[in-house]
C-alpha cells in the first residue's frame, strides 16, 4: 500500500490550498453572517476544475479521481464551510448523478455548463417534509406518464443549491404500487412552468449555502427526461449517497483542520499561569487527540475513495467514513472552542462558525443514526 500522494495530487492540493486562502477565506464571515453565496469565488472555480470533480473531460469538467476530489473538498471547507456544502453537493449529487446514469443527450445538454458554472451548480432534490431518511416508505412526489410528459406534483425539502441550478435531479415515485422499482431520477429544468424555489432556509450553520424548499404544481417534462430507465431511481440514489458521503467527510476533516490549526495558533501564543496554553498537558492533551481523530478520518476517507476509484463495493467503508468524520468534527470543534475559552465563543474568532457548521455533517446526506444502520447491516449479513 502506497500512502504518499502522487506528484499531481500533491500540486492539486497546494494550488486549491492558495485559490481558497485568496479567494474564499476572507470572505467567509461575512458570508456566513449575511447567509450570502459567493458566487464571484465560485465562478472563478470553473477554470481550476472544481466544478466538474465528477464530469469527464469531454463534457468540460475535470474528471478527476476519488481521492483528488475529496482532497478539493476540505481544502475548500477550511476556508469556508458554507461553500464547501454547495460546491460538495454539486459535485458528488448533482452533477454526479447526470454524469453516471445520463444518456449522451442530457450529458451534452446539461454537464458543460455544470462544469464551469456559467449555467449555475448542480442539485439533487430527495428530501421531503415527511421523507428524510426514510426514502424508501416516505417520498410523496409523484411522476404520472401523460402522454409523452411526465406531470410532476409535489414538494421538496431541504435542497442545497435549489436556488442555483438550471435543472433540478427530483426522486419521484412513478408507480403507485409500491416497492423498490417504484421510484425514478427525472431531470426538471428549472425553467419549467409550475416549478418553484421559496425562500431560503435561516439556519445555524454553513449559512453560506443556500438551501430551499421547492414546489412542483403540475410541473411537465418530457417522458425522456428520465435518468437512465424507469424504476431505477431509489438504486441510483443509494449509490449517489454513497459518493456524497465522501464529500461530506472530507468537508468535516477540512473544518475539524480549521479549528485546529486555530487552537494550536492560539495555545502558542496565549500566555496562563506563567507558560503558554501550549506548554500544559491538559491543552497538549486535546490538541494531540484533535490530531490523531483527524489523520484518523482522513485514511478512512482516502481509503473509501480509493475503493471508489476501483470499481470495488465501499458501501460501508463510505458510511464508516462519514460517521468517524463528522463525529470527529463536532467534537475537534468544540475542545478548540474550549482551548480559546471565552475568544472561542466570540464572532471575532472563527471558531464559533466551524463548530455551527460541523453540526450539520452528522445529519445531512444521512444521520448518524443511518450510517451505523448500513454499517451494520453489512456486518451481519
Amino acid at each position: 500500500m502506497d500512502f504518499q500522494l502522487s506528484d499531481e495530487q500533491q500540486l492539486w492540493k497546494r494550488t486549491i490550498h492558495d485559490f481558497c486562502e485568496a479567494e474564499l477565506k476572507p470572505m467567509a464571515a461575512e458570508m456566513d453572517k449575511n447567509a450570502t453565496f459567493n458566487r464571484e469565488a465560485v465562478q472563478k472555480m470553473g477554470p481550476l476544475g472544481l466544478l466538474g470533480l465528477n464530469i469527464p473531460e469531454e463534457y468540460g469538467g475535470a474528471g478527476v479521481d476519488a481521492i483528488s476530489a475529496a482532497i478539493a473538498i476540505e481544502e475548500i471547507a477550511k476556508a469556508c464551510g458554507g461553500t464547501a456544502l454547495s460546491i460538495a453537493a454539486h459535485n458528488s449529487l448533482g452533477c454526479a448523478a447526470i454524469a453516471n446514469y445520463g444518456n449522451e443527450e442530457q450529458k451534452q445538454t446539461w454537464l458543460p455548463g455544470l462544469a464551469t458554472g456559467e449555467s449555475g451548480l448542480g442539485a439533487l432534490a430527495l428530501t421531503e417534509a415527511g421523507a428524510g431518511s426514510d426514502l424508501h416508505g416516505g417520498i410523496q412526489t409523484r411522476a404520472e406518464l401523460e402522454g409523452d410528459q411526465w406531470v410532476i406534483k409535489g414538494n421538496k425539502a431541504w435542497i442545497t443549491n435549489g436556488n442555483l441550478a438550471p435543472v433540478v435531479v427530483t426522486l419521484c415515485r412513478t408507480d403507485p404500487a409500491g416497492g423498490s422499482r417504484s421510484f425514478s431520477l427525472i431531470l426538471v429544468p428549472s425553467d419549467t412552468p409550475g416549478f418553484h424555489v421559496h425562500p431560503g432556509e435561516h439556519k445555524m450553520g454553513v449559512r453560506a449555502s443556500p438551501t430551499h424548499a421547492l414546489s412542483y404544481d403540475e410541473v411537465r417534462v418530457p417522458a425522456d427526461h428520465v435518468l437512465e430507465e424507469v424504476g431505477r431511481g431509489l438504486y441510483q440514489t443509494l449509490e449517489i449517497l454513497d459518493g456524497g458521503r465522501i464529500g461530506i467527510g472530507a468537508l468535516s476533516i477540512g473544518l475539524a483542520q480549521a479549528a485546529l490549526d486555530e487552537a494550536k495558533s492560539y495555545a502558542l501564543e496565549r500566555q496562563s499561569f506563567g507558560s503558554r496554553l501550549a506548554d500544559h498537558q491538559s491543552i497538549q492533551w486535546m490538541i494531540a487527540d484533535a490530531a490523531m481523530e483527524i489523520e484518523g478520518s482522513r485514511l478512512m476517507i482516502y481509503q473509501a475513495a480509493w475503493l471508489k476509484d476501483q470499481g470495488l463495493p465501499y458501501t460501508k467503508e463510505a458510511a464508516m467514513a462519514k460517521l468517524h468524520a463528522t463525529e470527529m468534527a463536532e467534537e475537534v470543534c468544540r475542545n478548540s472552542i474550549q482551548i480559546l475559552g471565552s475568544y472561542g465563543y466570540s464572532k471575532d474568532y472563527p471558531l464559533e462558525r466551524f463548530y455551527r457548521d460541523a453540526r450539520l455533517m452528522t445529519i445531512g446526506e444521512g444521520t448518524s443514526e443511518v450510517q451505523r444502520m448500513v454499517i451494520a447491516k453489512r456486518e451481519l449479513s
